[in-house]
């Protein structure tokens, strides 16, 4: 791995997700109601429902919350479909940004993206023009405070579950996966009690880009937090070096 700690930017997410409880659950219910939707309600037949699972526990989300979703999603009662848009695009000098949105409205999603873009400083572009830039990984980092297992044991646990790389952070640990084998990996570190402040399939950027200017640092803020606070936005990557 490059060495870039993404554990400070997620416990920085999780503050701002902690403040906005109800967004976050709104964005993991429509996960639920696509992975039941495209699968089944019985998570030990659908790969991708315990994975979102995971992601809910990791977000705090009560378990009685993810099951009614579940069930909500198994019975249908919601007519409104969702589908996964993928936008791309460039930031202020350049640093590139990828916003995967799960929305109800594409034209919708579209015009609020593109204006983000436009009020941050940089510009949507077109699909392909920044995602070669990143590669998608199964990503779990463990907040080493929350792990009585020394390094060179979890290290262990995690390449003979599959995992390709292990990363030693200041304070966390970070294990990458291929993406078809991030479930198996996860499932196994989960089985052996190995407690997870994030789990999940991300775009990790190859390399970052540096803003020295304090205009174009307050206009990256300005973009990353109008996706933040868009409905439809459920991820956003960006190669910044923050």
């Amino acid at each position: 791995m490059s060495g870039h700690s993404k554990f400070a930017n997620i416990k920085h997410k999780k503050e701002k997700n902690d403040a906005k409880k109800g967004k976050i659950f709104t964005m993991l219910g429509r996960e639920i109601q696509v992975a039941v939707k495209a699968g089944s309600p019985d998570p030990a037949v659908n790969g991708k429902l315990r994975d979102v699972i995971a992601k809910c526990k990791a977000n705090n989300m009560p378990n009685d919350t993810i099951d009614r979703s579940i069930k909500k999603a198994a019975g249908g009662g919601e007519d409104v479909e969702y589908e996964n848009v993928t936008y791309e695009g460039y930031g202020p000098n350049g640093v590139a940004v990828i916003v995967e949105v799960l929305t109800d409205n594409r034209n919708r999603a579209a015009a609020n993206v593109r204006n983000a873009f436009t009020k941050g400083g940089g510009n949507m572009g077109n699909s392909g023009c920044v995602s070669f830039m990143f590669d998608e990984k199964g990503l779990i980092v463990i907040d080493k405070e929350e792990i009585d297992m020394d390094e060179e044991e979890l290290m262990m646990a995690a390449l003979d579950a599959g995992a390709e790389d292990f990363a030693a952070e200041e304070d966390s640990y970070e294990i990458t996966t291929a993406p078809d084998d991030f479930s198996a990996v996860r499932e196994t570190l989960e089985a052996a009690g190995i407690p997870m402040a994030s789990a999940e399939v991300t775009m990790i950027p190859q390399t970052y880009t540096e803003l020295t200017d304090e205009e174009d640092i307050k206009k990256m803020n300005k973009l990353l937090e109008m996706l933040d606070d868009d409905d439809d936005v459920q991820n956003t990557y960006h190669n910044w070096d923050e």
